[in-house]
């Protein structure tokens, strides 16, 4: 009987070798290949990190989600048996060179990173050259609930492929930030998340019933977020209102007691994103130093 690398591996080779399941799925092979920035991201700056993947596993990977395979990005230590785990949920660019860098980065602090694809069902961000092309083509199209599910499917291969998801954590960016706060309210297994710039509230729709400020109740796991006092997409009153969410469940939930949100001078929206003019090397540094004593305080490192 095959493993499932070995399942993956030949899957991999049909995606790249011809015929109709590679006809379908050559654009995400091609995004999540290139090993490039997105092309909506704008001019990639010169203080980009390369994060080397020296003492590392990091390859791409199929996940099953049930209806479909999914791909993704994970690297984890080459030499540390069954590390803790961490899904990275990306900005709105989906998995590409930043995203890949920043699985590295948590990768060498010792964590089985993984970023996922999550975009796929709806087709590969990389493809559109503005911003507005991917929300209208892209992100109106998510589903909050498949989402969960999909990242779900991520942990379950996580586990049989190494990582402790004993000790499991998300994080996310923008888009990405906003689902780690749903995940962290989704997911009675996430010890921690660290939400990067992820908008608190919104409009319910269909596809998006609740927002991260109707969750603060909810919340399985303490939630480090991480703002800029810039950020014009996410008005400071959105973060009060989030706080004040949370002191109001914090006295029957230890989780929103423990959530912690830090917002940081001079940054704005997608600060962290080395590659981007909105970059804060302070900022940035500063932040990601939290979000790792955040991970060692809840045991996961």
């Amino acid at each position: 009987m095959q493993d499932q690398h070995d399942t993956d591996s030949e899957h991999l080779k049909a995606l790249a070798g011809g015929g109709k399941l590679a006809a379908d799925r050559r654009t995400v092979l091609k995004g999540l290949t290139a090993g490039g920035f997105a092309m909506a991201a704008g001019p990639v700056l010169s203080e980009a990190i390369t994060t080397p993947s020296t003492g590392l596993i990091e390859d791409r990977v199929l996940v099953n989600v049930g209806d479909d395979d999914m791909f993704a990005y994970r690297a984890k230590p080459a030499h540390k048996k069954h590390p803790p785990v961490i899904v990275v949920v990306p900005e709105i660019f989906g998995v590409h060179a930043y995203i890949e860098d920043v699985v590295r980065r948590f990768a060498q602090a010792g964590f089985y990173a993984m970023a996922p694809d999550i975009f796929f069902r709806h087709g590969e961000p990389g493809q559109y050259a503005t911003v507005a092309e991917i929300l209208q083509n892209v992100i109106s199209k998510m589903d909050d609930a498949q989402v969960m599910q999909d990242l779900d499917k991520c942990v379950e291969f996580a586990a049989g492929d190494g990582g402790n998801t004993g000790q499991l954590a998300v994080t996310g960016f923008c888009w990405g930030g906003r689902i780690t706060w749903l995940y962290s309210a989704h997911n009675p297994m996430v010890r921690a998340g660290v939400a990067w710039y992820g908008k608190l509230v919104g409009p319910a729709t269909a596809l998006t019933p609740k927002q991260p400020v109707d969750l603060a109740a909810d919340l399985k796991a303490p939630v480090l977020g991480l703002y800029g006092a810039e950020d014009t997409s996410i008005p400071l009153n959105t973060i009060d209102d989030m706080r004040a969410a949370l002191a109001k469940a914090a006295p029957a939930n230890a989780n929103a007691a423990q959530t912690h949100i830090e917002v940081f001078a001079n940054a704005q929206h997608g600060f962290h994103a080395d590659y981007r003019n909105t970059y804060n090397s302070t900022a940035a540094k500063q932040a990601y130093n939290q979000a790792l004593q955040f991970l060692r305080r809840r045991g996961l490192l």
